[in-house]
């Protein structure tokens, strides 16, 4: 049997010029996370909780703002951070903003103000609505 000649190995093919990657959206100026309250009102947090330096025993204030519920650290607070790093929301909040259990939040933690903002899956869902019609150019 005769030897094979040898063959010659192609250049490997350029790679694509990968585009220049987005600035990172880490940057401290507001973090998200999504979660669902439990029959107790709880919501698991503890990337958001972490990010802001919370930690278990931390007394919240907890108040209604234009139909989100704002959440702060303070002595005087009358909650707490949970020992499984979630977060209270009182029934109260709860009803004033339309949150069921096990209904989804949208969280938004502001590292900056030390705060973190829970907003009702109605609220996320008629802002989402209302862009998705302008850019479409529909009416609301």
């Amino acid at each position: 049997m005769p030897t094979p000649l040898p063959v010659a190995v192609p250049d490997p093919a350029p790679l694509p010029t990968l585009p220049t990657p987005a600035a990172p959206c880490g940057d401290g100026r507001l973090l998200f996370d999504a979660a669902r309250p439990d029959a107790a009102g709880r919501v698991t947090a503890r990337a958001l909780l972490r990010a802001l330096g919370w930690t278990p025993g931390l007394t919240l204030h907890v108040e209604v703002v234009t139909g989100a519920i704002l959440i702060t650290p303070t002595a005087e607070g009358a909650h707490v951070v949970g020992t499984r790093e979630e977060l209270p929301l009182p029934a109260a909040a709860r009803h004033l903003c339309g949150i069921a259990p096990g209904e989804p939040v949208l969280l938004a933690a502001l590292p900056r103000q030390n705060r973190i903002v829970v907003h009702p899956s109605n609220t996320i869902t008629a802002v989402l609505a209302d862009l998705h019609a302008r850019i479409l150019g529909e009416p609301s």
